[in-house]
């Protein structure tokens, strides 16, 4: 598979194992591409994980072999890569890697890592999210092109409460939307904060748009994946690459693009091209940060003059205060008819 190269990466050298070993079979592409890839959108990765817990997705045999998400921080971490001790819903805790120079993507690209999976906090504050992401995705019978229209009326919306929202596209069929906030909630008051602007995306497209967590109730609808803004959930950044066999990336967008892009678009060779063309877009995300008051009181709104509460948490969750019945309709339904059998 070739000897080990070395690359020189921000004054650091950083050793490249089997650089020949292919991770896209279906075009040709091996890690060696991948890290020359990191390396051309470096600033622009670095700005989305800059000093941020990052899960890795590893894929140490390529997109068709067996793969894994790593949270803790591997044994043989640099000690020029620093971490953040962070907890999650089971009571369990972790260092998770934070990194802050393009020479730890790098690194981490070496192990076989595609997607970087960044917490929505900073390490000098792991309970605080500085990020409100909000996940626009396709259901069965529904396209990009639905989530485009579903990310319009939500910039709308946003406008409407003090708010601005920067898009993405997920690698996907779907389009991310991230608006930078202050770091004074936690990350129950947050997740309460996407629910309700899902429920207002709701009222304002019906029939187009749902947060109704049981697939079986979503319908040909975008679905607002409030459950991402749950703690330990996390959504590939900015630049990542995805593990598809024709090598998307996720690519943040200009609101003026939306319209004319296709994910497709976007992968390991159009995107460190459009990236030398435009540089990051998204580079003044960390010059705002936003309040989250108006969607707060949006919330209580909701549940005062409505009756809408909680909505169900992932299914491996505790089960968290206020939160309605963690059960499957359908089957809710079987139980009430046929009390004696579960």
């Amino acid at each position: 598979m070739g000897a080990a190269v070395e690359l020189e990466v921000g004054g650091r050298t950083v050793r490249l194992s089997n650089p020949d070993k292919i991770y896209f079979p279906e075009r040709g592409f091996t890690k060696l591409d991948v890290a020359q890839y990191y390396l051309a959108v470096g600033e622009g990765i670095i700005r989305a994980l800059r000093d941020r817990p990052t899960t890795l997705e590893r894929f140490p045999d390529g997109v068709e072999g067996e793969s894994f998400f790593q949270k803790r921080a591997p044994k043989n971490l640099p000690d020029w890569i620093p971490t953040a001790h962070i907890s999650f819903p089971s009571g369990r805790s972790a260092d998770e890697i934070c990194p802050t120079e393009v020479a730890a993507v790098i690194w981490a690209a070496n192990l076989g890592t595609l997607p970087f999976h960044p917490w929505p906090v900073r390490r000098g504050a792991v309970d605080h999210p500085d990020e409100l992401r909000i996940d626009l995705d396709p259901q069965p019978g529904t396209d990009f092109h639905d989530a485009v229209r579903a990310a319009h009326e939500l910039r709308a919306l946003l406008d409407e409460y003090g708010l601005r929202g920067w898009p993405k596209t997920s690698g996907g069929r779907g389009l991310h939307v991230f608006v930078p906030i202050e770091p004074r909630w936690d990350f129950t008051r947050v997740r309460r904060s996407a629910i309700a602007v899902g429920r207002e995306l709701e009222r304002r497209m019906p029939g187009r748009v749902t947060t109704a967590w049981w697939k079986e109730e979503r319908g040909e609808r975008i679905f607002v994946d409030y459950n991402q803004t749950a703690r330990d959930r996390t959504i590939a950044s900015a630049y990542s690459v995805r593990p598809r066999p024709h090598a998307p990336v996720s690519a943040p967008l200009r609101w003026d693009e939306v319209d004319d892009v296709s994910p497709l678009d976007f992968d390991l060779v159009t995107m460190p091209a459009r990236f030398a063309e435009l540089g990051d877009v998204h580079a003044d995300m960390d010059d705002h940060a936003f309040s989250l008051d108006t969607l707060l009181e949006l919330a209580r709104k909701d549940e005062r003059d409505h009756g809408l509460g909680d909505l169900p948490y992932p299914p491996d969750y505790p089960k968290m205060p206020g939160e309605p019945k963690r059960v499957q309709p359908s089957r809710a339904k079987k139980q009430t008819e046929e009390p004696g059998q579960v």
